[in-house]
């Protein structure tokens, strides 16, 4: 949790840290330090297959800390950076290892907890990532608000000292080895990524993700829009809503899933997704109410229930996929999975805004049928999926019995979590 708190406050500082750092160092115009960094973070997506087959064959924790290292050394590098190209291979160390740490960190925490722990471990890292997001940004903002050249080098110098810190941290943390399952229970090693395009419960699994991403990121893309253009309110608005949502989750959201374990995963990621539909539909209905108070209210309880959503749809999803996964091969299957968020991460302010251009109305009730889809295919896809990944408090089976408990464990498990 230590390491997942620096992590988080390490990725807080890093957007607005760069920008502003990099024109002030390079003197470069703001947009096109924009483009170089968007340029080098699209090698993001280009480790994030890689680190899903060094976490299969050197193991989670390795490439955790791989990561933080190299993002440490991306860290360092930065007052050393004098011109365009220096800057695009400073940033391009931070963005390979930012891509790399969604398929490790969830493989690594799949390794070291099990059943409902699983769940528990990953909501504990949903709630501390919000509050790092905020403490970095803080940070960030301070010492950029000094405006000196000793400020803006000292702060990157602090971050690449607390990745390294990170790292050691995470070294010490022991990860139970991975046993090979019998060729009648699991698929076998060999095959790379061709196991998990040939898993098509996985594949189903991944892709019905990709409309509830998109909706994640009204909050960051569309909302701000939203409001100011369509509600005509003040841009400070914007700021308030966003401090809902992420104090809302970092405190919220422990104590949420400690009583969400009793459920079945597929159930609450459904619930969590119908939730985002109801937020989605205020925000729509919000647009054709003329009354500025009822607006006020209800973009307030519309963002109330899209952090609700979050809630109730992040950490048990993340536990359904993680569990989902063969232990041999899971760095590749939470990487396959990883790209349901970075394809609509990276698309998404070019949608979601032509959406806004052609209707706002539509573009909320474009969402909110795409998270009912999504909410309805996992509920089709429940009885498809393994037990122990559907239901928290199912007991892990041994490896030595898993061709004759898992059917025992279902039927007494549905009678006792229905």
């Amino acid at each position: 949790m230590a390491g997942m708190v620096i992590d988080a406050t390490g990725n807080g500082m890093y957007l607005p840290l760069s920008l502003l750092f990099f024109h002030h160092v390079t003197g470069l115009p703001i947009e096109r330090v924009g483009v170089i960094m968007t340029a080098a973070a699209l090698l993001s997506l280009v480790s994030n297959p890689i680190a899903g087959v060094l976490v299969d064959r050197f193991g989670p924790r390795a490439v955790v800390v791989g990561g933080y290292l190299v993002r440490a050394v991306g860290f360092a590098t930065y007052p050393l950076v004098d011109s365009p190209v220096t800057m695009f291979l400073a940033v391009a160390l931070v963005a390979l290892g930012d891509g790399s740490y969604p398929p490790s960190i969830q493989s690594f925490v799949a390794a070291i907890a099990q059943g409902a722990d699983r769940d528990k471990l990953l909501a504990a890292q949903r709630s501390l990532r919000n509050a790092g997001l905020g403490a970095g940004g803080l940070i960030a903002g301070a010492a950029l608000g000094l405006g000196s050249d000793a400020a803006y080098r000292g702060i990157v110098l602090v971050s690449a000292a607390a990745f390294v810190g990170a790292a050691l941290i995470l070294r010490t943390i022991p990860v139970p080895p991975v046993t090979v399952r019998t060729e009648t229970t699991a698929a076998p090693r060999k095959g790379g990524y061709r196991l998990v395009l040939r898993d098509v419960k996985f594949l189903v699994l991944t892709l019905q993700n990709v409309p509830t991403a998109f909706g994640y990121m009204v909050l960051s893309v569309a909302l701000p829009v939203y409001v100011t253009q369509a509600l005509n309110a003040p841009e400070s608005l914007v700021g308030v809503l966003y401090a809902v949502n992420t104090v809302g989750i970092a405190l919220l959201q422990i104590p949420v899933t400690r009583r969400l374990i009793r459920y079945r995963r597929t159930r609450t990621t459904a619930v969590g997704a119908l939730t985002f539909a109801v937020s989605f539909t205020v925000f729509a209905a919000l647009s054709i109410i003329p009354s500025e108070s009822v607006q006020l209210v209800g973009v307030f309880a519309a963002t109330a229930l899209f952090t609700l959503g979050e809630m109730l749809h992040g950490a048990p999803l993340s536990a359904l996929v993680s569990s989902a996964a063969p232990d041999e091969t899971r760095g590749r299957y939470m990487s396959v999975y990883q790209f349901s968020w970075a394809i609509p991460t990276a698309l998404a302010p070019a949608v979601l805004t032509a959406l806004l251009t052609l209707s706002v109305t539509s573009m909320w009730l474009v969402l909110a049928a795409g998270v009912v889809c999504s909410a309805l295919t996992l509920l089709r896809l429940e009885p498809r999926l393994p037990v122990q990944a559907v239901h928290p408090n199912v007991p892990t089976v041994p490896e030595s019995q898993e061709g004759q408990v898992p059917l025992v464990v279902a039927e007494n498990s549905s009678e006792r979590l229905a």
